[in-house]
């Protein structure tokens, strides 16, 4: 394990009391949906896509109606959930392979990592350190240089996504050291094999204390249902239902469920799941433009998707179960963002050595309080200094409260959100909020100069 410098936090001790009185440390699976949106699940108020297992695991536990990733994309998300550090700090802030130019824009993008330092620690080797096995499996996306691989991150256990990770026929998959372990050629649904992976993990690892990290590409484009699972949806098309309906991607959410109903029961059968945190999630919002196919899906009523800093794009669904501590049907509406998750772990499991320099904050209170009186919201701040792929332009943004002011670094617009009372963004309140605008400006400035943030270069051919 790379060498950490460490700080020391003092856990809520009661809780983790609670935690490891006279049981096994509990074991973690982190379910990772790609692309998904905010309202995609049942659990979330869809009428068309059925996602039994996933609202299960939401009644179980608690769902969060403002949770949000670090990023509106995919490589800085999974960056920041495990190192619990925002992308600004690390400068990865696209996803890799993402080098989109507009040369009639006033800025060029900001210069990148397009990788994970090496250096950095991950959940996995902070886990390791504390005798856990873990595994990674899917889409890993963070750089596949020497040190920055997964099983050189942490990781026991390693199935990877290799080739063709947007084809659900046609990938392989890689275990340590890039070695293939299996290549599909259009018998083996992806996310099936996934999930097959998956409990193969739990099954060789359920005496010890495990970390599974579950990368799903589902329901990333291409729109590849698994054969023949799309029928019902075509059929169940109704002009009632006021969710959009795309069958074929549709089909792939609810493939998807399936996998996590067999995780669930495996863990069931084997007497761990009451011992077992499970988070669900999704790395950033969904697509809801027309991007190598028909439209995906509908965020609305919120603005922008995937790649865009509007709620669209970083909103997400997410949900936490641990039965034997946290009490069932909670709906959490505080924000949050997706960086918390390790900073959680380490609190839940009284892990004294957490790392340096840690800029998120645990969400222990939210799991555990009703009402959250020890929690404090943290100041969010998004920072998308390029062009996605979906239409997203240059900008950063920031949540304090209820109020949220985004930054256009080709026009130097600035906008202001009342979220509670225009979720949608369709309002800009600048002009009658100067104070608030002042602020909010001010709060941002100075994380981007405290953190040596880089920003777009501006464009000299285009004054």
């Amino acid at each position: 394990m790379k060498k950490t410098s460490y700080i020391l936090t003092i856990p809520l001790l009661s809780f983790v009391g609670r935690v490891q009185a006279k049981q096994p440390m509990p074991n973690i699976i982190f379910i990772l949906a790609d692309d998904m949106g905010w309202n995609d699940l049942g659990c979330y108020g869809n009428k068309y896509i059925e996602t039994p297992h996933i609202d299960s695991l939401a009644k179980a536990g608690v769902k969060f109606t403002q949770a949000y990733s670090c990023s509106p994309v995919s490589s800085p998300s999974r960056a920041g959930i495990l190192t619990g550090k925002h992308p600004g700090l690390l400068q990865l802030t696209n996803f890799l392979g993402g080098n989109k130019l507009d040369k009639k824009s006033t800025v060029l993008p900001a210069k990148w990592k397009p990788f994970l330092e090496s250096t950095e620690t991950t959940i996995a080797e902070l886990l390791q350190s504390e005798g856990y096995k873990s595994a990674l499996i899917g889409k890993w996306h963070l750089g596949n240089d020497k040190g920055m691989n997964p099983w050189e991150q942490g990781f026991n256990y390693t199935r990877m996504i290799g080739k063709n990770g947007l084809d659900y026929y046609n990938y392989s998959i890689l275990t340590d050291s890039f070695i293939v372990d299996y290549e599909d050629n259009g018998t083996h649904y992806l996310t099936d094999k996934l999930t097959d992976y998956g409990l193969e993990f739990i099954e060789n690892n359920k005496s010890t204390p495990f970390f599974l990290f579950m990368a799903y590409t589902t329901p990333h484009v291409y729109l590849v249902p698994k054969a023949g699972s799309e029928r019902k949806y075509l059929l169940k098309y109704n002009e009632n239902i006021t969710n959009y309906q795309n069958p074929y991607y549709a089909a792939m959410v609810n493939t998807l469920d399936d996998g996590i109903g067999k995780l669930v029961q495996k863990l069931r059968e084997d007497g761990l799941l009451e011992n077992t945190i499970i988070v669900f999630t999704s790395d950033n919002g969904g697509v809801s433009v027309e991007e190598l196919g028909p439209l995906p899906t509908s965020i609305l009523p919120l603005r922008g998707c995937k790649g865009s800093v509007y709620e669209g794009g970083i909103r997400v669904p997410a949900i936490v179960s641990f039965p034997r501590v946290i009490t069932e049907n909670k709906v959490c509406d505080v924000p949050f963002s997706n960086t918390a998750y390790l900073p959680t772990f380490i609190e839940l499991l009284g892990i004294q050595k957490p790392i340096n320099n840690l800029n998120a904050k645990s969400i222990m209170p939210l799991l555990i309080e009703n009402p959250y009186s020890s929690y404090i919201q943290d100041t969010l701040v998004w920072h998308y200094p390029h062009f996605s792929n979906q239409g997203g332009r240059p900008t950063t943004a920031i949540r304090v409260g209820d109020y949220k002011l985004v930054e256009n670094y080709e026009t130097n617009k600035i906008e202001l959100f009342d979220l509670k009372n225009d979720v949608s963004e369709s309002r800009n309140i600048a002009k009658k909020s100067k104070k608030k605008v002042a602020e909010l400006y001010s709060l941002l400035t100075e994380w981007k100069q405290k953190n040596n943030i880089q920003l777009p270069i501006p464009n000299e051919n285009k004054k």
